[in-house]
């Protein structure tokens, strides 16, 4: 009966308006939450066959979806650990009770922005109870290479708040200017001038502080004058040898125009070879092996020099540093979360991959700004940020909500007269019914 679809067919707009006006409130509600997409309620025209000249109404369906895909804009904030994409990426989460519960294998979820913080344990997690996932780094800070269609090598992200740090030094730069009047033949005969004895901290495998004492002979054995010519002793106050020396060197200075001053040549005596093409040398200390940098020879940025009558050690430095605590943690836009010590050291501890997926807006939305795997959205591919079509990582910010309250405040006002007018269909229909029950008394 044609009246009773148009029954049907109000009745259906009352119910997709109430779906819309759903989606709206949820909206607005969610106008200031971090990362929040909002949802759009679209509707469709239900047609059904119609005969003897007359006319069925269908009705309207109503369908939701969440377009997961629009970017909300960038809020900087002061914590590190907040974080944000700047692309279509997503960052991968996993809940907090599948860390604490031991799961074999920790849920993979993904969301757009958190502001991460470490709880009781060092676990990064937000507040609504979501842990940060990554790769963890080697001892040398290397990431190693994983499979990235996986998440079987992504761990729960633990910032080690406990835990001292300390790192070996493997290199010194050796900058120091040695006085060339010290090469002058002496009054006595003697062929080797006072030695400049030069004390070089530097710390262990276990951030003990050690000592080199570098012993630097002029060669005065030139009648004539100068010689350009020293000998560089090395000595290990930790070796167990009996006069600590682990290298030794003679070093000739040009004393030409073009070339004053710098390194002519290096005979290695004792120790490590002197490398011509890198104008350094590795000696073994106590608990490893240390390379020493003086320079090329004719190189004019050469570290080690002879010229003038004082000695001076400009420029000597090292990598390395004593046992510290972790006093901040960071996170730059390739993904590494860095940890600073009070010592100056910065460990790379994880790398924070970026997730995407074929179909973004066909992901399972979840609580919190979570979205899960479906099979609209299909698999998913953890990239480095920065690369492919994932976007960059940003510490300090947190993602806005994608509502418009302007426009969902204007929805609303149509949806609620599209709601009148239905119910006005309904109310006219039930009226047109009862007067063909009055033609019957």
């Amino acid at each position: 009966m044609t009246l009773g679809s148009a029954m049907g067919a109000g009745v259906s707009g009352l119910r997709a308006n109430s779906t819309k006006i759903a989606t709206i409130s949820d909206n607005i509600a969610n106008s200031a939450t971090h990362g929040y997409k909002r949802t759009e309620t679209g509707f469709d025209a239900l047609v059904l066959a119609s005969s003897g000249g007359t006319y069925t109404a269908g009705g309207v369906l109503a369908s939701t979806s969440r377009n997961v895909a629009e970017e909300g804009p960038i809020i900087p904030t002061s914590t590190s650990t907040d974080i944000a994409i700047v692309g279509p990426g997503m960052l991968p989460v996993t809940p907090v009770t599948d860390v604490y519960g031991n799961a074999p294998q920790p849920q993979l979820l993904m969301t757009r922005t958190g502001g991460f913080s470490a709880d009781e344990s060092g676990y990064l997690r937000t507040d609504s109870g979501f842990v940060l996932l990554g790769w963890a780094a080697l001892p040398n800070g290397q990431i190693p290479s994983l499979a990235r269609d996986t998440s079987a090598g992504l761990e729960p992200i633990r910032i080690p708040y406990d835990q001292a740090k300390s790192a070996a030094t493997t290199r010194i730069n050796l900058g120091v200017t040695l006085p060339a009047t010290d090469t002058l033949p002496s009054k006595s005969g003697d062929p080797t001038g006072d030695p400049i004895l030069h004390s070089i901290e530097y710390f262990g495998n276990l951030g003990t502080s050690e000592r080199l004492e570098v012993t630097y002979t002029p060669d005065t054995s030139n009648p004539d004058g100068m010689s350009l010519k020293w000998q560089v002793d090395i000595r290990d106050r930790a070796s167990n040898e009996p006069d600590r020396v682990i290298g030794s060197y003679r070093v000739e200075f040009d004393g030409s125009a073009d070339y004053a001053g710098m390194i002519k040549a290096v005979e290695t005596l004792e120790g490590g070879e002197y490398d011509a093409e890198t104008g350094s040398f590795t000696i073994g200390v106590a608990d490893g092996e240390v390379e020493i940098v003086i320079g090329k020879p004719n190189d004019p940025n050469g570290l080690l020099r002879q010229m003038g009558n004082t000695y001076a050690p400009t420029s000597v430095t090292k990598d390395g540093a004593r046992v510290g605590r972790l006093t901040s943690v960071e996170i730059d836009e390739r993904g590494f979360l860095k940890a600073s010590y009070d010592t100056g050291i910065v460990r790379t501890l994880y790398q924070v991959p970026v997730v995407s997926v074929p179909n973004v807006n066909g992901l399972q939305a979840g609580s919190a700004q979570t979205y899960s795997i479906s099979q609209t959205s299909g698999g998913f591919f953890l990239w480095d940020a920065g690369d492919g079509p994932t976007g960059k990582i940003r510490g300090y910010a947190r993602e806005g909500s994608t509502t418009d309250i302007a426009e969902e405040l204007t929805e609303m006002i149509q949806t609620q007269r599209a709601y009148a007018t239905n119910a006005k269909v309904i109310q006219t229909v039930d009226e047109m019914l009862q007067e063909t029950t009055n033609i019957k008394r």
